[in-house]
């Protein structure tokens, strides 16, 4: 078949559907199997070019959705495409956006002719179909271009897999028609879940298409390993033999591994870059994980078998400090070296093909791939912890609700934690599900989600987060940093002392972050940080947050927590940031203080005996209010706030407390029909609360 790629194959195991594979981009020869990191941005992270190519990177991918919104395709028509705009002389291959449209479920439309979203960077309504997505590819100029998709869960029901494959197959068609003449090579994707009708009817329909090569898309984004290795083995086998075949999104180096056996060239995945940001690395004896303690005084480079930068000129103690530092450095060096290791792998992969011997080496690999610190003690030496007494759990008794579950009680106050539901059912309604925590991790971007967990308590609301993060299909999306920050861990500690009463601490992690102050997910999907004290004084010691999940005692036994300064020390932390905060509470004087503090104040979900939370957005946030279905409160509220003898919190003195009303009474939220529109229009010119009245 001939096709602008001038594709061949020019070896195949004997025992296996592995292949090494040639063509020709625009840009230069390519051989396979292929990894290309992703620079959705036009740039991988915290990699330079010169870094890239010098690790052997030929083709990096970018993602048409992100840089249709920024920054403009104006923009690389005038630099006349991607490769001058980012001084990249090799390859590149551009997503069409159809995965971005599907990780965020709640704030699009999508209809036959194409995509309607709002915008992240300036809220504005975009409308994304097949002809716009290849006008976007042709501006950007990539050499390698993705037919636009409909992507579902791998776990959709049948009708649902069918209804996405004929939709992907008709967008098919329309992507092609859009790319005419033009000399970019254009690839097709075949869907259809886990249904190997569906997989079949796709990939017979896609190759009497005119298309340069296929993609496996839909996989990775929700079924089990054993799952996506047999449907990768399915469906690479019904593509044409003489086009390559790319499967999206995927993965570890023992997936690449596999994958390849079954007959794929081509792969993509942010993992060498995101994990490397957690302090792992991939080396020719398995997986380290360098924020451990046990490379503190480490000498040998990270990989003494390889040639990148980082293994020549610096140790693993070096790294591990910088990591343990959080310094950018130590990422940066990881990055790499992670990423080098990929292509080294790849290289490998392709010479053991080409002299046949693929099958023995494999089978080594798979035992050295699936390895992770295996030589060295399974935690790190803890950390020395102030004392406990034993008459701090008096503080907090167990209390048995009628209807069989457990919570906390604070004995002082009489006050429990979730009083009136089971706390897990809360801590999943009114936290988790919520702040849409699930499609938040899902969605495709190098820098960890941070959420901050403010009032630890038994830790409902920190394991049911942790149970969404482990519930997620592996290796996509973003790692979530959780922050819990808590003055008295008593509660905790008695949770786990009757632990067969609180099911929902039947996992090793809250011990073990009570025990050193942090835990880590095997996997790098997780950091779940404990930072014990006045929040108050602790908040800067944690990375501005993203969401916030606000659960300490109420007003009446933790009034510091609800104060005007306690909300405006939070603001302050996060006010340039997308960020919203979750509350139980909706007292008048609560919504007046975070008012007060800069905040756009919005309704949240009922819960339990409460009727009506709190959420609580910066402006940043509000922009996006409305298509995440956030209701803010209006002139109504401010109507109820007025004849209210608990306007004030307790903090404010009275000769303040005038100031402050006109701060409230003057929000943009209340002084228009359509608040949100109001609040968007405001934080475009100042997205910060001024400091003075």
């Amino acid at each position: 078949m001939t096709t602008r790629l001038r594709f061949r194959v020019e070896a195949a195991a004997s025992d296996s559907r592995a292949r090494a594979c040639r063509f020709r981009t625009l840009h230069g020869e390519i051989e396979t199997p292929l990894f290309m990191p992703v620079g959705t941005q036009a740039t991988v992270k915290g990699l330079t070019v010169e870094d890239l190519e010098g690790a052997g990177s030929h083709v990096l991918l970018a993602n048409a959705y992100h840089l249709l919104l920024r920054p403009g395709l104006e923009v690389f028509r005038r630099f006349g495409g991607i490769h001058r705009f980012m001084n990249w002389r090799r390859s590149v291959l551009t997503d069409s956006g159809g995965y971005q449209v599907f990780s965020l479920p709640n704030d699009r439309v999508i209809t036959e002719d194409g995509a309607v979203f709002r915008s992240y960077v300036d809220g504005a309504r975009v409308v994304l179909s097949p002809e716009r997505s290849i006008e976007a590819q042709l501006a950007i100029g990539s050499d390698l271009m993705m037919a636009m998709d409909v992507c579902v869960p791998s776990t959709s029901d049948h009708e649902t897999a069918e209804a996405a494959m004929h939709r992907t197959h008709r967008w098919a068609a329309r992507s092609l028609a859009a790319r005419g003449e033009a000399p970019q090579a254009l690839f097709g994707i075949v869907q259809g879940a886990c249904f190997e009708d569906l997989r079949r009817e796709s990939a017979e329909h896609l190759a009497r298409l005119p298309f340069d090569g296929f993609a496996i898309g839909g996989l990775a984004v929700g079924e089990g390993r054993e799952d996506r290795e047999r449907f990768t083995a399915f469906a690479a086998a019904l593509l044409p033999r003489d086009l390559p075949r790319y499967l999206m999104g995927v993965g570890t180096p023992l997936d690449l591994l596999e994958a390849v056996e079954r007959g794929v060239d081509m792969f993509d995945c942010t993992i060498p870059s995101v994990l490397a940001r957690q302090g792992v690395a991939f080396t020719s004896t398995g997986r380290l994980n360098l924020y451990r303690g046990v490379y503190k005084l480490a000498d040998e480079p990270v990989d003494a078998a390889c040639a990148c930068p980082t293994c020549a000129a610096y140790s693993r103690a070096y790294v591990h400090h910088l990591v343990k530092t959080s310094e950018a450095l130590g990422w940066q060096l990881l990055a790499k070296h992670n990423v080098r290791f990929y292509h080294d792998l790849m290289r490998r992969m392709r010479a053991h093909i080409v002299a046949d011997t693929f099958a023995a080496w494999r089978d080594a690999q798979r035992f050295v791939l699936a390895r992770a610190d295996e030589d060295n003690p399974p935690v790190p030496t803890p950390r020395r912890r102030r004392g406990r007494n034993e008459g701090d759990l008096e503080r907090f008794g167990v209390h048995e609700a009628p209807a069989g579950h457990a919570s906390i009680l604070h004995r002082a106050s009489g006050e429990l934690m979730h009083g009136g539901i089971d706390p897990a059912v809360e801590a999943h309604a009114l936290y988790v599900a919520q702040s849409r925590l699930a499609d938040r991790i899902a969605e495709r971007a190098a820098t960890p989600l941070v959420v901050w967990d403010v009032g630890l308590g038994a830790a409902h609301n920190a394991m049911a987060a942790l149970r969404v993060v482990e519930s997620a299909p592996p290796a996509v999306g973003r790692p979530l940093h959780l922050v819990s920050f808590e003055h008295d861990v008593a509660s905790l500690r008695l949770a786990l002392r009757h632990a067969l009463r609180f099911p929902h601490l039947h996992h090793p992690a809250p011990n073990h972050v009570l025990r050193f102050g942090e835990w880590r997910a095997e996997d790098a999907s997780m950091v779940w940080t404990l930072l014990e004290g006045d929040f108050r004084e602790r908040l800067g010691a944690a990375p501005a947050p993203d969401v916030i999940f606000w659960d300490p005692f109420s007003a009446k036994t933790d009034g510091p927590m609800w104060t005007l300064e306690c909300f405006e020390r939070v603001f302050a932390e996060c006010a340039e940031h997308d960020t919203e905060l979750f509350t139980y509470s909706a007292a008048t004087v609560v919504r007046s203080a975070m008012l007060g503090a800069g905040f756009v104040v919005g309704r949240g979900a009922p819960t339990g005996r409460r009727p009506e939370t709190t959420l609580a957005m910066t402006p940043v946030a509000a922009r996006r209010a409305e298509v995440r279905g956030r209701t803010l409160l209006g002139p109504e509220w401010l109507a109820q706030w007025r004849r209210s003898d608990a306007r004030f919190p307790l903090d404010v003195p009275e000769a303040a407390r005038a100031a402050l009303a006109r701060r409230i009474e003057g929000a943009a939220q209340f002084h228009a029909p359509d608040g949100a529109a109001r609040v968007s229009q405001a934080s475009e010119a100042d997205p910060a609360r001024p400091s003075q009245d």
